[in-house]
């Protein structure tokens, strides 16, 4: 049995402001890579009270639906005592900031047209960082 393994890596990068979709499979397939653990879990943690990690197809068609069905359950302008982003907020807490993955023989396991999404929800464009770390052996 090898020994276990844990690695991690910080990703930095800028979004655009509100729902604002940021496909980070390409990083999260770098950090397997580059660990060496060829059995385990890779687990993407976004540290931010306004940004979510989705698994979806990245098709733009499909992410403007997402923004619409997000503006319908959770509408910019409403009744909030919170100022300016509470919807942001309250958005976040409706899908998880995380999302954990297997690692089958070096590789993240996805489903055919499953992209690792960060998902920006507050107002104005913000500089963010995603932790992910890679479990295994």
């Amino acid at each position: 049995m090898s020994p276990l393994r844990i690695v991690n890596e910080h990703h930095h990068f800028s979004t655009k402001g509100e729902i604002d979709f940021v496909d980070l499979t390409d990083k999260v397939h770098e950090a397997v890579a580059k660990s060496g653990v060829r059995n385990g879990i890779v687990h993407i943690f976004a540290p931010h009270a306004t940004g979510i990690i989705i698994l979806t197809e990245s098709e733009d068609a499909l992410l403007n639906d997402i923004k619409n069905f997000l503006e319908k359950l959770i509408p910019k302008r409403g009744a909030y005592q919170h100022p300016s982003n509470a919807h942001s907020h309250i958005r976040s807490i409706l899908l998880p900031p995380d999302r954990t993955l297997p690692v089958v023989d070096g590789h993240v396991v996805l489903g055919t047209w499953q992209s690792i999404l960060f998902v920006e929800t507050d107002v104005y464009p913000r500089k963010r960082t995603v932790v992910i770390q890679v479990i295994g052996e």
